[in-house]
């Protein structure tokens, strides 16, 4: 990556302007990136910032919900479709440029992949646009991770860490920290979140291998009594995460953080109120209607979302009720589906002392439309086409949940679109037949960042997905 980096005119220090922020993990990276710059967005030029501390921050993220253009962030709003191929094609110029002076091909050779390609741009844009602090994602893991040239980040967070990627990165959570300690630097503060013992050793281990040491971020239960933009109990590690992490950085921008036994400034607690990460604990709502939508694609994570559906879930009195009408509306091509949904099953079946959780289910593939097909932005492009195409995963699904419960009404449908309309259906149906306590159909939406970035392309797009 650092030849790359290059390629295009940027030494690996020459990142240190951005006064970066560092954050790998596996569960909540994305969130405490977000809880981050919401904080960070409060110092910005405003009328309550006369004298702002910052003028323009960067986040990168992955991977993107709707639009390629999210990733790259500047002030917490994407990119215009004018700056995004502005930059795309400035890198890609460097780049055919690098190779003819070389007398090399300027063919597909010449560039990197998807990943590399897209960080490079993010990295050549922050430059491009004077950006004074950067929050940089990484993709996986974190000491081969491209994100990784960054010489002197401010400070580097760890999140939550737990089993994923295990071709890259290794079935043991000890291998995975390691991997995920490798964006620590020299002299740089970093800080985690409580951890399982061998992978806190691990932690320690190369916090001290790199001259630098790792503190553990205990959550703050006092944030408990701010309503978080992202509401789920689970966030408060990430909230927590986060204050410490922009506490730090400030003090590194040469401006005196709050102290640990002071109330945390208007900024911080405005910034954790309003931060704003669609698909992750979001809940919208129709006529009828409930959408609990979460991104939630590992053990951990789909088991941390059904927990939070069944917080959000009316009262208590009556969500065990045969009365409820509860909808599960799932996929995920790639990873072990089974598990995953019989993880779903039971964190809910213990939440709601109901072994029938869901009254009914859909399984859909990550295609968008019916008739249109993958919106360009969603294609994965490591779905296998016969098997989409096929509904392979979604009929096992459908045969898996069966077996788990055979009460459940199950669907299954080959795109999003049909999924929303079929769900809208059984929503349309009921309406008026339920009483105003069980807060009309309620429905969880999650598996696959791809499923919840193609459902909000669905709902965005005003279709209902009901053909005659």
């Amino acid at each position: 990556m650092v030849e790359w980096c290059r390629k295009i005119g940027y030494e690996p220090s020459d990142f240190d302007r951005l006064r970066p922020i560092h954050i790998a993990g596996t569960k909540g990276k994305g969130s405490t990136s977000a809880f981050i710059s919401s904080i960070l967005a409060q110092y910005l030029p405003s009328p309550s910032q006369s004298i702002p501390r910052l003028h323009r921050i960067g986040l990168y993220t992955s991977p993107h919900l709707r639009y390629v253009r999210e990733r790259i962030q500047i002030n917490n709003q994407p990119l215009s479709e004018e700056s995004f191929a502005k930059y795309f094609f400035e890198v890609w110029d460097r780049l055919e440029d690098a190779a003819r002076a070389k007398g090399l091909p300027t063919d597909t050779s010449a560039k990197p992949m998807y990943f590399r390609y897209l960080t490079l741009m993010a990295y050549h844009t922050y430059m491009s646009e004077g950006i004074d602090t950067a929050i940089i994602e990484c993709g996986v893991g974190g000491e081969y991770d491209c994100t990784n040239v960054l010489v002197t980040p401010s400070v580097t967070g760890i999140t939550r860490l737990g089993i994923d990627h295990v071709v890259m990165l290794g079935n043991t959570i000890e291998e995975i920290a390691w991997h995920k300690a490798g964006i620590m630097k020299p002299g740089v503060p970093a800080f985690t979140v409580p951890q399982a013992a061998p992978a806190h050793e691990v932690l320690e281990q190369r916090a001290a291998s790199k001259s630098t040491t790792v503190r553990t971020v205990h959550t703050d239960l006092s944030l408990s009594n701010i309503p978080l933009g992202l509401a789920a109990d689970f966030q408060l590690s990430n909230a927590s995460l986060a204050v410490q992490i922009v506490s730090t950085h400030l003090l590194a921008l040469g401006h005196p953080p709050p102290l640990p036994t002071s109330p945390l400034p208007a900024e911080f607690i405005r910034g954790l109120r309003e931060v704003r990460w669609p698909g992750r604990c979001e809940i919208r709502r129709e006529r009828n209607l409930s959408w609990h939508i979460d991104s939630g694609h590992t053990l951990e994570s789909i088991q941390a979302a059904a927990t939070w559906f069944a917080s959000q879930l009316p009262d208590p009195a009556l969500v065990s009720s045969r009365r409820c009408t509860r909808v599960l509306f799932f996929n995920q091509q790639t990873r072990d589906a089974d598990a995953l949904a019989r993880a779903l099953h039971r964190t809910l079946a213990e939440a709601l002392h109901d072994d029938r959780p869901f009254s009914h289910a859909v399984f859909c593939s990550n295609v968008t439309f019916q008739e249109t097909g993958f919106r360009p932005d969603l294609v994965s492009i490591n779905a296998d086409l016969q098997a989409v195409g096929d509904l392979v995963v979604q009929k096992r699904l459908a045969e898996t949940w069966r077996g788990i419960d055979a009460t459940t009404e199950i669907k299954v449908v080959r795109s999003i679109e049909e999924a929303v309309g079929w769900v809208r259906a059984i929503a349309g149906e009921l309406d008026g037949k339920m009483s105003n306590e069980s807060g009309g159909v309620q429905v969880l939406v999650t598996g696959s960042v791809h499923l919840v970035g193609g459902f909000l392309e669905v709902l965005e797009s005003g279709v209902d997905g009901e053909k005659d």
